[in-house]
């Protein structure tokens, strides 16, 4: 990047998920749903379920119309009509509470939010920015007081800084960047833990809570598991290899069965600016990741993002990073031994041994799907015992087979083609490169694998693929019509005799998302989904205590689907099967995050992120591009459009369950 082009960090559906270029011959998930269902009978268009028998008989479709009305969902609320507008909009009984907004304070002396003049210190007090994954650790096992932990992913500076953008005769004048102005980027980034507590019905933030604290681009951590003290990891600031200061671009991420709070670094390219030299060992690694992008202008101010001068600081990002909350000042652990690349996130289940089981994955068109394995076992009763299981396990890659079943392949040093031949002088070698590691061993390459979350109730796991628009045309058949894949779609896995440490299962595909209206999109959602229900760019998802999915989306636009992104409640079983219903809706320009479900059910949290970024779209916003000077508008902003990123608290009016 320099100084002449400004580059605007948007949304990331397309803008700042990488090259997309992966350069193996390994299947994508299109032709292996192509091959496998080419005799089925997909219909196309319709709205048919997912998978129908090879000859579909119209008695037979009579039949499974009959069976689905005569099966109640596992829902019942009235749906949020699907539009656009700058506000909120949750099912009617529900009220929608904002609960914490960027810049607001979470310690007692947390200085007051003001846009105009921020500064570093004042931000790392502060709630920060584009809020993503939502978690709750429990006090004392209440499902009212606790402890909020949530990602802060990345920022949007023309959004966040009024004034900096100015449009004059047409053309686009940007600030050029300073220190403090990234300095309190930095800060914004990371995370944030917070004591919640729910107070008359309604919930608080409890600013003195002793286990309060932010974490930023600049906390000290620690680099654990294999890749710890590998030459690979050393620096010019750190000769150990152990001692890492900050983690970036934190999207979804996990809390761990053990209480802990796992946050995942994924789009770490667009921080690091600079050129490797032409004889860098790193090269092939850095091209694999799609780095050094460039987008963020931090390497001018300091050197370790600028490879150039630091050419190992980017190894030391892509990981997964655990926190103990209990600790306010504990050193946070990026554990190496769970992989390195885009992370989205990082949920968790145990198995029926007792270990513990991480579903990951890679945010990237054609990436792939992981799940990591510990070696040792959970013990319920001794959670010092646990606070190191993430540093031992087995790494697996998926490899998704035509007919409906997976393999998870280990990624460990020795096994098959990962041998010092292909450059794998060890373990360290293998995680730091995993998606290498993931080419060799013929992983299937996906449509932008996002979050993955586990169902303990009902068996399966439900994987998030967002879209693919690189996708070509001679990578789908007739029945599975979806080059440019604009929509995405939504895998379910069924683990081999039910057990999740497994290396072996089924899948099946639950819904291929879109307007299923219009024939050549080829959505499935079921025949009972409204015109509402229907939904496009799955992103996170999570499963509550009554097994029940919730799905959240990235990617829904004015000029692509008229409507805007939001929270779905998914049906997974029976004749109600794919049948899906709006539950909350986001303001223009906003990606819906989280959700998150607390363990009695009767609050759901959700994050609103980067609400505004491409409003321009709409013409109601009011203004005929986010490059406008914001610092004319920002009271009109600030007071009547939720402009901040918020995570807000869904509740039923007089109590009771949520969507039940």
């Amino acid at each position: 990047m320099n100084d002449q082009t400004p580059v605007f960090r948007t949304s990331q559906l397309e803008e700042n998920d990488g090259p997309g270029h992966n350069p193996t011959d390994n299947p994508t998930m299109g032709e292996l749903i192509a091959a496998r269902f080419s005799r089925r009978g997909f219909l196309k268009g319709s709205l048919a379920v997912s998978a129908i028998a090879a000859t579909v008989s119209p008695m037979a479709l009579m039949l499974a119309d009959d069976a689905r009305a005569e099966t109640k969902s596992a829902f019942s609320f009235e749906e949020v009509e699907a539009g656009i507008d700058e506000k909120h909009h949750v099912a009617a009984g529900y009220d929608a509470d904002v609960l914490l907004r960027w810049g607001d304070g979470i310690f007692g002396d947390s200085p007051e939010f003001d846009p105009r003049n921020q500064t570093p210190e004042s931000q790392a007090k502060q709630f920060g920015y584009n809020n993503d994954y939502v978690g709750y650790i429990p006090i004392d096992g209440s499902s009212e007081h606790g402890l909020l932990v949530v990602n802060h992913e990345y920022t949007n500076e023309h959004l966040m800084f009024p004034g900096i953008v100015k449009v004059a005769e047409g053309k686009i004048e940007v600030a050029p960047a300073d220190k403090k102005r990234v300095d309190i980027e930095m800060a914004a980034h990371g995370g944030t833990i917070v004591e919640i507590k729910k107070t008359g019905g309604k919930w608080q933030v409890v600013k003195d809570g002793k286990l309060n604290r932010r974490i930023t681009a600049n906390t000290e951590m620690q680099l654990s598991g294999p890749v710890a003290g590998h030459d690979r990891v050393k620096t010019n600031a750190d000769s150990s290899g152990r001692k890492v200061f900050g983690t970036i671009n934190n999207c979804a991420g996990g809390v761990t069965p053990w209480g802990t709070y796992v946050m995942a670094e994924e789009n770490i390219h667009g921080y690091f600016t600079g050129e490797l030299a032409a004889d860098s060992k790193e090269a092939a690694n850095y091209k694999r990741l799609g780095l050094p992008e460039g987008s963020y202008e931090w390497g001018k101010f300091h050197d370790r993002f600028d490879v150039s001068k630091d050419p190992n600081e980017a190894n030391r990002f892509g990981w997964i990073v655990e926190v103990d909350v209990n600790d306010p000042v504990s050193v946070p652990k990026k554990r190496t031994s769970m992989g390195r690349f885009k992370h989205e996130g990082a949920e968790s289940i145990v198995s029926k041994d007792g270990r513990v089981v991480f579903y990951l994955g890679d945010d990237e068109r054609f990436d792939y799907v992981y799940k990591f394995v510990t070696t040792g076992k959970f013990n319920p009763d001794d959670r010092a015992a646990n606070l190191d299981l993430l540093d031992e396990g087995t790494l697996y890659v998926a490899k998704f087979e035509a007919d409906g079943t997976v393999n998870w392949l280990p990624i460990v040093h020795g096994t098959g083609p990962l041998t010092a031949e292909n450059g794998f002088a060890s373990q360290a070698d293998v995680l730091i490169e995993t998606r290498r590691a993931g080419d060799l061993l013929g992983a299937t390459k996906m449509d932008r694998p996002e979050d993955i979350q586990p169902n303990g109730v009902n068996g399966k796991v439900y994987v998030m693929l967002t879209n693919n628009t690189k996708r070509k045309d001679d990578q789908i058949d007739a029945v599975n019509p979806r080059a440019k894949n604009a929509f995405g779609h939504i895998v379910e896995i069924a683990e081999a005799d039910g057990d999740f440490a497994a290396t072996k299962g089924k899948w099946e595909i639950l819904l291929k998302c879109g307007d299923p209206s219009i024939a050549d999109v080829g959505a499935s959602f079921s025949t009972e989904t409204t015109k509402n229900g229907w939904f496009g760019m799955p992103d996170n998802c999570s499963v509550d205590a009554d097994g029940r999915l919730w799905v959240s989306t990235d990617g829904n636009s004015p000029k692509d689907t008229g409507r805007t992104d939001g929270l779905w409640a998914v049906d997974t079983e029976g004749a109600a099967r794919a049948t899906s219903k709006l539950f909350f809706r986001v303001p223009i320009g906003a990606e819906m995050c989280g959700p998150l479900m607390l363990p009695d059910m009767a609050t759901m949290m959700v994050a609103v992120q980067h609400p505004a970024d491409g409003g321009e779209d709409w013409e109601g916003f009011g203004r005929p591009s986010y490059y406008e000077d914001l610092s004319t508008r920002w009271p009109d902003f600030k007071d009547d459009m939720p402009v901040r990123p918020s995570v807000v608290a869904i509740t039923k009016k007089g109590g009771g369950k949520i969507g039940v």
